[in-house]
């Protein structure tokens, strides 16, 4: 097995498990403000583990990109981060 899909693989799965005992805290908690602050604190596990899984990929393909797609590859991400996070 490829230790980068692995990597990959691995950070998706906790990032999964993250997101389903935030779901569990919110039913438990029962109040949309608790709700609202556990989803608040999600904003920040989403853009992390995106930008983990693409240097991890990106790390893993290193020798296969041109100089040229990497650029490219790496402008897309910081499309998607200034979408994200720009108000």
């Amino acid at each position: 097995m490829d230790k980068t899909v692995f990597s990959m693989a691995l950070l998706r799965i906790v990032s999964g498990s993250i997101e389903l005992t935030a779901a569990l805290v919110m039913l438990k908690f029962n109040e949309v403000q608790k709700a609202l602050a556990v989803n608040s604190m999600l904003a920040l596990v989403g853009p992390i583990v995106l930008l983990t899984t693409t240097t991890i990929g990106l790390s893993g393909l290193a020798d296969k990109l041109s100089p040229v797609k990497f650029i490219w590859v790496t402008v897309g991400v910081s499309c998607l981060l200034i979408g994200i996070f720009k108000k």
